[in-house]
């Protein structure tokens, strides 16, 4: 009988095992991010006092405080200490700060972002020739000419690439782009602390942007995306060497 009752156990069905329950500071980070989107808060709007909120939500104060601390962790909340908690204007920086340590020893992640920022910009670039204005025209040349004076010496000229892009975007006032060339920049120079990423040809990158000013000048919208394609496709030769060393 015991034989035939164990034959019959193995038969069934096995349970299922349990998932562990999210830790409660966890929960109480759903509870008010939902709080916010059903409330429809905008940045600056207050949230309830803790005591209110520990009340609501049947929990103890150090869970809402510890909440809290999380989601200011990631830009959505901000104490104002001895006036209370707000909703934080949207940013990206939390993901500035955090992502290129995520790259950092990734050249395939870092040349992937490289990919999804050509694509963009070469997406957008007919909007700048049409847009832009001949002030920015003239401080891109301003730029660019900073990028020869340096290129001839061999110096690095990261910081005016980096500004030269955002510089030719900044008519279309579009925060997310300018943001994303941000991270691009930040990512790609971290990447430069564990690998060779350095320019091999300063001046072939100084001709790049030179042309693509010029490009942009003359309100001609298909060669200026082609500038900039070459201009990708001489980074992502820097990259691609680096995989293959």
């Amino acid at each position: 009988m015991a034989k035939e009752e164990e034959a019959n156990v193995q038969a069934m069905k096995s349970l299922e095992p349990l998932n562990r329950p999210p830790l409660l500071h966890v929960t109480v980070q759903e509870s008010l991010r939902n709080y916010i989107e059903a409330n429809k808060l905008k940045a600056g709007d207050a949230l309830p006092p803790e005591t209110f909120l520990a009340q609501q939500l049947g929990v103890g104060r150090n869970s809402v405080r510890e909440a809290i601390k999380a989601l200011e962790s990631i830009g959505i909340l901000e104490t104002r200490r001895g006036i209370g908690v707000f909703v934080k204007e949207f940013s990206f920086k939390p993901l500035l700060d955090n992502l290129a340590y995520g790259l950092q020893d990734s050249l395939r992640d870092v040349e992937e972002l490289r990919e999804m920022r050509r694509v963009l910009e070469t997406g957008l670039i007919g909007k700048t020739v049409e847009m832009i204005s001949a002030e920015d025209i003239e401080a891109l040349r301003g730029l660019t000419e900073e990028m020869r004076r340096r290129a001839e010496r061999n110096e690095s000229f990261a910081a005016e690439d980096q500004q030269f892009h955002q510089l030719l975007f900044r008519c279309q006032n579009n925060r997310m782009l300018s943001a994303l060339i941000d991270i691009f920049w930040i990512a790609f120079n971290k990447a430069s602390n564990f690998a060779n990423l350095d320019n091999p040809t300063p001046l072939a990158t100084w001709r790049d942007h030179h042309e693509i000013v010029e490009a942009v000048a003359a309100k001609d919208i298909e060669r200026a995306r082609q500038r900039l394609d070459d201009h990708y496709r001489g980074i992502q030769q820097v990259i691609a060497k680096n995989r293959n060393t």
